[in-house]
């Protein structure tokens, strides 16, 4: 870039207006986009000095750097390689479409930049990339082979077992055995005990019942005798 366009780049950056239409800060809806005012009262129809400035000729960018990226070079946008060919690296640069997906965008950054074009939109993709690389490689080299681990013996199994152990073992294995005999023999009484408990409680309680009835009967006939009347004194000394 040369100093000249340097020079005219710094103009135009100066010199440059934003043009913003009446009432988009109002209201939501109304974008900054510039429309012509048109009302009879409208204050930058009027070009009050507030209100903004109105597109006029001496706002525009120097000819030769008119449509320049600032970099100095001309964008041309870019989906496929076939729009590379015919690009002059000097004066113009590359910028990659948004719609290109990664995959080929990795070809066509690649290409751009070994050509000498100067991309605009730089990106690096790495997962792409890994994959790129690692496919080949997957390809032409073998897959190692797993190696399977066996299974650890046990400490107990590796131990040589004596004969006087074993016996020991199977005596404690019997002694284990005979005490749940035993225990099973003994709740049978147990159970027997339960049962005949009942049959003697019922039997005492039915006596207390006949004696029961046997009291009532003698008060009766107590009642019935009539009672002898206490003699009193005067009644002794008459008889004397």
């Amino acid at each position: 870039m040369t100093t000249e366009i340097k020079r005219l780049i710094r103009v135009r950056v100066e010199k440059g207006a934003v043009f913003k239409r009446d009432g988009y800060g109002k209201k939501r809806q109304l974008s900054d986009s510039w429309r012509k005012p048109k009302g009879q009262h409208n204050k930058q129809r009027e070009q009050k000095k507030a209100k903004g400035a109105h597109p006029k000729p001496g706002y525009g960018s120097p000819i030769a750097v008119r449509g320049m990226h600032p970099s100095g070079f001309f964008e041309v946008l870019v989906s496929s390689v076939k729009e590379l060919e015919g690009l002059d690296p000097k004066t113009q640069a590359v910028r990659i479409s948004g719609t290109v997906g990664d995959r080929k965008r990795v070809g066509l950054q690649a290409k751009a930049i070994a050509a000498g074009l100067k991309v605009l939109n730089v990106k690096t993709v790495k997962s792409a990339v890994k994959k790129e690389a690692a496919t080949p490689a997957a390809k032409g080299a073998a897959a190692p082979k797993k190696e399977t681990k066996k299974p650890a013996k046990s400490k107990a199994t590796d131990a040589p077992v004596k004969k006087g152990a074993k016996k020991v073992a199977d005596a404690g294995a019997e002694a284990k055995k005979a005490p749940a005999k035993e225990t099973k023999k003994a709740a049978t009484p147990k159970a027997e005990k339960a049962v005949k408990a009942p049959e003697s409680a019922t039997k005492k309680a039915a006596k207390p019942k006949a004696e029961k009835t046997a009291e009532p009967a003698a008060k009766q006939d107590a009642a019935s005798k009539p009672k002898a009347k206490k003699k009193t004194g005067s009644e002794v000394k008459k008889n004397e």
